[in-house]
């Protein structure tokens, strides 16, 4: 089964969506759009009746609403219903986020979950050993639901690295690359998105463009 992301031009790209029950990877240098992705794909599960949970380690909960209503995704309403749950865990106690994630996602019977970001669970663990055993523990957890998962990362500005740490690609089903060129003449951003693995899925393989609207992320045909 398909689960939607919700995201203009992607699904086509993907076999009509994520796979159900799946962890999966949204990558990208600071400013890409990654939380946009992100809350883009549970404001759509809203509309389409599905429980929503998203768990933030960096932003305050309500900054991220706030981003949100930008483009008129008033999450607090459905908050409100019941239907959607933003959490922010501290860091520091991150050897229980897995622990969390199930209590929530089994109270709630959460069908999307966003994790916003890998990051900073590598920031209080030294060894990369440790990292890919906490992720892996994590994405056993959410793979014991039904829930379709989305977990964010950052690509350290001019690498060729997917993410900070070179662990999280290793242990997700998916890989998407966020990407922007600035040019510095104009100061404009040419923004795309790259589908970089995907498991069981005959997916894209070129360089998409990529638009943030008013109303979230679009993605666009090969030179349209």
């Amino acid at each position: 089964m398909r689960i939607e992301s919700g995201i203009p031009g992607l699904d086509p790209l993907i076999q009509g969506g994520f796979l159900q029950n799946s962890v999966n990877l949204i990558t990208g240098e600071t400013g890409t759009g990654k939380t946009i992705f992100s809350s883009q794909f549970l404001w759509y599960g809203l509309q389409k009746g599905d429980t929503c949970l998203y768990i933030s380690l960096e932003e305050d909960p309500e900054d991220v609403k706030a981003d949100a209503l930008q483009f008129g995704w008033d999450f607090e309403k459905f908050e409100k219903k019941g239907l959607f749950k933003i959490i922010y865990h501290d860091p520091a106690q991150v050897n229980n986020l897995g622990s969390v994630v199930i209590d929530e996602i089994k109270r709630m019977n959460v069908k999307r979950l966003v994790i916003d970001s890998t990051s900073i669970i590598g920031l209080t663990i030294e060894s990369q050993s440790q990292i890919r055993k906490l992720l892996y523990n994590i994405i056993g957890t959410i793979k014991k639901t039904e829930c379709t998962a989305f977990l964010t990362s950052e690509i350290p500005e001019g690498t060729k690295q997917l993410t900070r740490f070179g662990v999280e690609e290793f242990v997700v089903d998916s890989v998407i690359v966020l990407n922007y060129l600035e040019y510095a003449a104009g100061g404009g951003l040419d923004r795309s998105l790259i589908i970089r693995k995907m498991r069981r899925t005959k997916h894209g393989k070129e360089v998409y463009p990529m638009d943030i609207t008013p109303k979230g992320i679009v993605i666009k045909k090969v030179n349209e």
